[in-house]
């Protein structure tokens, strides 16, 4: 019975969205206060059937009513609980539900804010806002009904699920997708917030100004959730890499990348009244891009680790969707964004020049990955043939842009509004000096290890521009620091260390492939991996095989490492549990391979690889500087429009 329950909410919150989507243009047409002021309290309703229904699916799968066909493909009655909840959104079905969720709690915030006290925004806009949104919830909504029902019963009912997929039991995975959706879904508030001023031609500072918020947040769940899936592939598909150029890992970059030029240009509109086109255009193909990663992970048409389905059927819908959503709103954005010609000069060695270098940036970024990831589609159903299109295509791209952006977010801390400030630009060009000392010794360092290494220029080159950028940002005025202030230098910083975590870890990396016994030793980085020895465990779910290593240093034990091998009986598969010992300067990384022979299950004779990683945590701690400066960057919002009251 509560399956069906769960089917009737969902029902329930398509006829919400459908009246939120129609009632309040009606309101605003007829003039008619109390139809306008239905949107609110419709967002709110759909709030609330979305969560009765997501609630219900969860409470099924947490009671193993394998009864739901959705449940008894993604669950088993021996998956520990925690896991079981997090199924709920673990395949397509289930993940779609979570999308329409995730976009009514934006909904429902955006609906809050809009009508607190301490708003200023335009009511009939905000009214169009949730008018739009409803729109989109209502088409996620009859996509879902007759597409993606994860209600639907099966009889008879079997014993027992065929389990969650073993590489999503992982406390990575399991939070990795709801920060994306967080992420995705967020920039749907900015996309109809953007559609709303095109069609009430209040396109201007204050649209801007209204907009920051939603994009900052949702850009730090995105950028949190992207984190978080680039340190999971790091630690559970063992293969020692943080990025892969996965189809997938693309559908997420895109977005961010375009978020980030979005948060820039909205500043400059916000300030100086200019760059009212790239905002509008960013605003929209963010979201866009957006709805085009749920087409990459759900249709099957790119093959990935990552991806939840493989229906030619539902990713033709959701093609169409993208489709209607992308051409609709740039069909609205050529008729109706009649912007006024700016008044505003500045130089070209100026903050406003710069930030506008930085957009096209970010724009060549965006289109380079949308061409490496369609193109093998494309070459492919043209009849060309098969084409692959990985790392050196995407690397060759990213190198001088990377290097091109540092240097640019040091150029732009000498200058101001309209001008440039010599001054300034001397005092940080000096910086450069112990940037480049700095650089040198730390690879130097590294290369000092491990005699298979040698000095790269490029990396250098890289490195010695990341160390720059911290020192140059690190020089300010601390004493005069605001929220505002503090949010760039989190942020900018997070950058630089995220490159230095990167530079280092993929260029100055070591690893060996060994067949080890216990009681052998092999030698990499100046450690000796010395393998004990080997037992079987029983876990929840699994069965392991689990080796013991004793890392040592100069003759001293300095930690213990536990790298398994996993097999699942009800999916029949196999996964590797990686060892890691972490550390600030790098990573002790091993994995552990297949058995050589029948003989090795007796004598605990394995393949592994070991790995050290110089500097790779720096890469994570980078993407939590630069979510903590979009936090800080937000709560400075709130705190300069609480002045302003």
């Amino acid at each position: 019975m509560l399956p069906e329950l769960g089917f009737i909410a969902l029902l329930l919150a398509a006829f919400s969205a459908l009246l939120l989507a129609l009632l309040p243009q009606i309101g605003i047409a007829k003039n008619c206060a109390n139809l306008i002021r239905t949107s609110w309290n419709l967002s709110y309703l759909l709030g609330i059937f979305s969560s009765i229904s997501i609630a219900l699916l969860a409470y099924s799968f947490a009671f193993d009513d394998f009864s739901v066909e959705y449940v008894a493909a993604h669950s088993n009655s021996q998956l520990p609980l925690f896991f079981k909840l997090a199924a709920t959104w673990g395949g397509h079905e289930g993940s779609m539900l979570f999308w329409l969720f995730s976009l009514s709690f934006w909904v429902v915030l955006f609906a809050f804010f809009s009508q607190s006290s301490r708003s200023q925004i335009d009511p009939i806009i905000a009214s169009r806002t949730l008018s739009v949104l409803g729109l989109i919830c209502l088409g996620l909504s009859i996509f879902i009904i007759y597409f993606s029902n994860p209600f639907i019963r099966q009889f008879p009912v079997p014993p027992e699920g065929r389990d969650l997929n073993p590489m999503l039991q992982d406390i990575g995975l399991i939070f990795h997708p709801p920060l994306l959706y967080l992420g995705y879904i967020g920039f749907a508030v900015n996309f109809a917030l953007t559609i709303s001023a095109l069609v009430s031609g209040h396109l201007d500072a204050a649209v801007a100004r209204w907009s920051r918020p939603w994009v900052l947040v949702s850009w730090l769940f995105l950028t949190l959730g992207i984190m978080l899936g680039s340190w999971w592939a790091y630690y559970e598909l063992g293969w020692g890499g943080w990025w892969f150029w996965d189809p997938v890992e693309n559908a997420s970059l895109m977005p961010w990348l375009l978020g980030l030029a979005l948060l820039h240009s909205l500043a400059v509109t916000e300030q100086r009244g200019i760059f009212s086109y790239w905002t509008i255009l960013f605003s929209l193909f963010a979201f866009a891009l957006s709805v085009l990663g749920t087409f990459i992970v759900r249709s099957g048409v790119l093959t990935s680790v990552h991806a939840f389905a493989v229906d030619g059927e539902r990713g033709t819908v959701l093609l169409l969707l993208f489709f209607l959503l992308t051409v609709s709103s740039l069909s609205l954005f050529a008729f109706k964004a009649k912007l006024q010609k700016s008044a505003v000069h500045f130089s070209l060695f100026s903050k406003e020049s710069l930030l506008l270098f930085v957009n096209i940036i970010f724009s060549i970024a965006t289109v380079s990955v949308f061409i490496g990831t369609f193109y093998p589609m494309l070459f492919s159903a043209l009849g060309w043939g098969s084409i692959s299109v990985g790392a050196p295509y995407f690397n060759s791209i990213f190198l001088p842009l990377i290097l091109i952006l540092l240097l640019a977010m040091i150029v732009v801390l000498a200058t101001k509004w309209q001008k440039f400030d010599r001054t300034l630009w001397l005092k940080r060009l000096l910086l450069s000096i112990p940037a480049v000392v700095l650089a040198y010794l730390a690879i130097d360092n590294v290369v000092a290890q491990e005699a298979s290494l040698q000095f790269n220029f490029t990396a250098f080159t890289l490195l010695t521009f990341a160390i720059w950028l911290i020192l140059s940002t690190l020089y300010t005025r601390w004493k005069n620091i605001n929220l505002k202030r503090l949010a760039m230098i989190f942020a900018h910083c997070g950058v630089a260390v995220a490159v230095i975590g990167a530079v280092m870890s993929s260029y100055f990396g070591s690893e060996i492939g060994v067949r080890l016994a216990p009681q052998q030793s092999e030698y990499l980085n100046g450690y000796e991996f010395r393998y004990v020895a080997f037992h079987n465990e029983i876990g929840a779910n699994y069965t392991s095989e689990v080796a013991h290593f004793d890392i040592i240093k100069n003759g001293k034990k300095i930690t213990a490492l536990y790298p398994e091998r996993r097999h699942y009986d009800v999916r029949t598969m196999n996964m590797s549990e990686v060892g890691i010992e972490w550390g600030w300067l790098g990573d002790i990384y091993i994995v552990m391979g297949d058995k050589l022979t029948k003989e090795s299950q007796i004598n605990g004779e394995f393949t592994f690889r070991l790995h050290y990683k110089p500097f790779i945590r720096w890469l994570w701690l980078g993407g939590v500087l630069m979510a903590l400066g979009a936090l800080l960057a937000a709560l400075g919002l709130n705190h300069q429009r609480m002045k302003q009251k």
